[in-house]
């Protein structure tokens, strides 16, 4: 599959998405057994496949209960998913860290150019606390590559505050980048009218005593912050890309990346523009364990291919997942 990788993320590459979908469906269904068995117990076979609404989408809960591979060990790395206290995290086996750094470099870029033209400041306090967060290693190779004075922030908020004002005073381009429940929290505490700062969230409400709308939690920020529009990043454990959103929760996909919303009651029939279902993901950028994955986000395409995310089913760690866990 090297010569695949080598496809994803190349400009001059003029195969469709489609095609590039289809081989690599071929290839997972051969190669991943728990996709494998996961298609047989549907009753799909490649032979049978000629257009991406006809793949298979894996309930992404799967990464909870399987190993979910399309090569053998070793792998580079394996991350985990924060999930609640208690409950079992995905896990995704990264065979080629390479292939997670070009994804998120190149979508970064795409959306906001090089990271050198930013200070950028990481407020992720829950994800800090544990090991092997995808999302932790993406914002490190970031930061290392920003301006002076770029770093994490766990609870200091009294330097993040100190350190944010000084680099406006200076006129630098600014992302501070944060879970949504810390930068409530830290929107509250200090009085702010940011010029030179892109803030982004990167959803991270669960837990909180009440946990608000996506809607409701930009309006407070960009009141509390002082910006016209709040940005948000859309990404999890299971896929090495992200979308993004520069304002009003329109998300847009980098080319190896793609949304398809499914009829909630039947997972093979998909939803036209404007209409609300739920969220299949197309990552070619996961190459090495499974492309196809099926989501419990609510959500809605656009005509031009971006999208809103609207919510989470109800129950969302037991439906589409009872047909492999017992086998």
């Amino acid at each position: 599959m090297n010569r695949f990788f080598k496809d994803i993320f190349s400009d001059s590459d003029k195969r469709s998405f489609e095609a590039k979908a289809l081989e690599l469906y071929r290839f997972q269904y051969n190669n991943n057994a728990v996709y494998r068995q996961f298609n047989d117990l549907l009753n799909v076979r490649p032979g049978r496949v000629h257009r991406i609404e006809e793949i298979p989408f894996l309930p992404v809960e799967m990464l909870k209960h399987h190993k979910v591979v399309s090569v053998p060990p070793p792998y580079d790395a394996v991350f985990e998913s924060s999930g609640t206290s208690g409950m079992q995290p995905s896990r995704h086996y990264v065979k080629d860290l390479q292939v997670y750094r070009q994804s998120f470099q190149k979508g970064f870029e795409l959306f906001y150019g090089h990271p050198s033209g930013y200070v950028i400041f990481a407020l992720l306090p829950s994800y800090l606390e544990r090991k092997n967060s995808s999302l932790i290693y993406m914002m490190n190779r970031l930061i290392a590559q920003a301006r002076p004075g770029s770093g994490f922030y766990l609870n200091d908020t009294d330097k993040l505050y100190t350190d944010l004002m000084r680099a406006e005073e200076r006129g630098q381009r600014i992302l501070l980048f944060g879970v949504s429940f810390a930068l409530w929290d830290f929107a509250m505490q200090y009085d702010f009218d940011l010029k030179h700062t892109i803030v982004m969230e990167t959803g991270g409400m669960k837990g909180r005593k009440r946990e608000p709308v996506r809607e409701e939690l930009h309006q407070i920020l960009t009141e509390r912050f002082g910006v016209k529009v709040i940005h948000s990043e859309y990404g999890m454990t299971e896929l090495l890309s992200q979308a993004y959103s520069q304002g009003n929760g329109i998300f847009k996909t980098p080319p190896w990346m793609r949304i398809l919303i499914r009829e909630t009651e039947d997972p093979f029939h998909y939803l036209p523009p404007g209409k609300s279902g739920g969220v299949n993901i197309i990552d070619l950028a996961n190459v090495y364990s499974c492309a196809f994955l099926s989501t419990q986000d609510l959500g809605k395409r656009h005509p031009d291919g971006s999208f809103e995310i609207l919510g989470r089913f109800d129950q969302s760690d037991i439906r589409g997942c009872n047909l492999l866990i017992a086998h």
